[in-house]
């Protein structure tokens, strides 16, 4: 899969519903990080026009990719390597253009069901395995600005659980997003036991 993820941290709304520059997270960072090599994502992009955390993401990435932790996890190492900073996020859509001689479909994510041009899971799902370049964006603070959302090809439909209780970390809905699109889809779901006990 040609598959890119990036999360946004500009322009974004705070829950006055006001555009803003939201600070990077380094919970954030890594356990995307994993999640996107979990997954075979290409390059997870951290999106920000502030100088001051575009230097935070780069700290950490170069503690765990060249200084000490580079040694003592490799494991996070692999997946820190993944990190790439962007000012916004058109420079990221040239920097994915450039890699892959191809401009990447935009799927924007958002928590609540959006009427532009919205995309099931389903679908985002087939455009995937016909190896489009597609980069998946999600919002930090209270979600991505509406120009976003409106200049996105399309806005994956939101994570639905069963209380109508609408406020995950974006951390958890990169995980639960991207193993719905990039995952194995090979689980049994026919409730069959397979369990073998040593006599």
């Amino acid at each position: 899969m040609r598959l890119y993820v990036g999360l946004v941290h500009y322009p974004v709304y705070n829950k006055n519903f006001e555009t803003i520059a939201s600070a990077v997270t380094t919970f954030d960072l890594h356990d995307i990080a994993r999640v996107a090599r979990t997954y075979d994502v290409r390059r997870f992009f951290v999106i920000t026009p502030l100088d001051d955390q575009r230097a935070l993401v780069e700290r950490v990435k170069g503690h765990w990719t060249g200084g000490f932790g580079s040694q003592y996890n490799q494991d996070r190492k692999e997946a820190i390597t993944l990190v790439e900073v962007a000012t916004s996020l058109n420079k990221a859509v040239d920097v994915i253009t450039d890699m892959e001689g191809d401009a990447p479909l935009l799927i924007a994510t958002d928590a609540s069901k959006q009427d532009i041009c919205s995309i099931s899971y389903g679908g985002a799902r087939k455009i995937l395995l016909d190896e489009r370049v597609v980069f998946l964006i999600f919002g930090t603070a209270w979600g991505l600005d509406k120009t976003v959302l409106t200049g996105a090809d399309y806005v994956l439909d939101p994570i639905t659980g069963t209380t109508g209780y609408q406020h995950l970390s974006v951390r958890s809905a990169a995980a639960i997003i991207l193993d719905r699109l990039a995952g194995s889809q090979e689980m049994d779901l026919e409730g069959k036991n397979e369990c073998v006990r040593n006599a």
